[in-house]
């Protein structure tokens, strides 16, 4: 066959100044060199190489796929872990700016990581000691509250007249709420779906003090890690690497910080008017409004429509007052709340948000959403400072 193959596709070069005699451009190989006639090689089988060859190239593509299939299945059993460590790094950027804020009051940098990390000490015992209580309370509550609540309504005079109305929607969508609510593994059902990943409220609080626990050690090595991280990048380029890098995560970071602002002021202000029109269970609600509206656009719109449905079924007149002063309140969170708690963050377009929070909630529950956006947000910014930029040099 390496006959053949020379006779067919190989020539003997001529030498280099035969072709400077003639006068042509075209610059011929040195003799020794020999030349191979691709085309002869894809037309002729038997130079792309023998059987065994064939069968050890299969072999290695084969090793390589199971080895994908085996990494693949690996990080699926390691998800929950996995996770826990992406949430504890966004934690830690949103956190950062909190440090920072420490700093422009004059602490030091030691005593500014000390203070963040003291916080969350102190909000992981305030979880533990009342929080926790209070939420088992106030579902316990619920679960019993909310069925009566809904028996008072039925003997209500306008209430007959509603339903047929409605053609009988209305108290059959009661009656699936009174059902749903007294039975105990809705509640364990709605948990583990807010929880994500397919974790049991046990499992979630474990979690929880796992991701904790990562938060305090990221925070205290925030600075000694993001160095080490740019040290493994080309020295020719780090500095702008290190100059995009650091520009992002304060920018995710202030729209983190500003997100939990927000979401606070919200469950806040939730708590308050529940209690004063006397809905059932108005502390879980708004720890519930709290996580819901770090969702951005249709967080404060989830909240308001769930908590207008609650009210209603305390007294339609509660439920009124409760629409009418949370409409108030979207409205000065749009134009007052949060153009001055996010006007240093990077703006995400709702479209975006939407998709992203979509897409994460699909994969991962209400902590997905609440991941999948800020990691919209850092696309965005290194599109806009980054590609656009180039784009626009080229």
């Amino acid at each position: 066959m390496t006959d053949n193959t020379s006779d067919a596709g190989l020539e003997a070069a001529p030498k280099a100044d035969s072709a400077a005699a003639t006068g042509s451009n075209h610059v011929e190989p040195l003799e020794g060199l020999r030349v191979v006639d691709t085309g002869s090689i894809i037309d002729d089988p038997g130079m792309i190489g023998s059987p065994h060859r064939g069968f050890g190239w299969g072999y290695v593509v084969t090793l390589g796929v199971l080895g994908a299939l085996a990494t693949g299945l690996a990080i699926y059993n390691l998800r929950t872990i996995v996770f826990s460590v992406f949430l504890a790094l966004f934690v830690t950027v949103g956190l950062d700016p909190l440090v920072r804020w420490f700093e422009r009051r004059r602490f030091t940098r030691a005593w500014a990581l000390v203070t963040v990390i003291l916080l969350i000490i102190a909000l992981l015992v305030t979880v533990v000691w009342v929080i926790l209580p209070l939420i088992i309370q106030q579902v316990s509550q619920l679960a019993v509250s909310i069925p009566a609540e809904i028996t008072r309504l039925r003997d209500e005079g306008w209430f007959d007249q509603t339903n047929e109305a409605s053609n009988g929607v209305v108290g059959a969508i009661l009656s699936w709420i009174a059902k749903e609510a007294s039975d105990p593994q809705v509640w364990v059902t709605v948990g583990n779906g807010l929880v994500g990943l397919g974790l049991d409220i046990a499992n979630a609080i474990t979690s929880g003090f796992f991701i904790a626990i990562l938060t305090i050690y990221f925070v205290a090595t925030y600075d000694a890690t993001k160095e080490a991280g740019f040290k493994l990048v080309a020295a020719s380029k780090r500095a702008s690497f290190e100059k995009y890098t650091n520009q992002i995560l304060r920018n995710v970071g202030k729209y983190l910080s500003g997100m939990v602002i927000l979401a606070f002021c919200n469950a806040v202000y939730s708590v308050v008017l529940l209690s004063i029109v006397g809905v059932p269970g108005a502390f879980i609600i708004g720890i519930a409004a709290f996580f819901i509206t770090l969702i951005p656009l249709i967080g404060t719109v989830l909240t308001t429509c769930a908590m207008t449905v609650i009210a209603f079924i305390h007294s339609p007149v509660s439920a009124l007052i409760v629409l009418i002063f949370m409409l108030i309140y979207m409205q000065v969170e749009a134009y007052v709340l949060t153009p001055k708690v996010m006007s240093k963050a990077v703006s995400v377009p709702g479209s975006v948000v939407l998709i992203s929070a979509l897409a994460g909630g699909t994969l991962f529950g209400l902590a997905g959403a609440l991941v999948a956006i800020p990691i919209s947000a850092g696309a965005i910014l290194i599109i806009r400072e980054v590609v656009m930029p180039r784009r626009e040099r080229a």
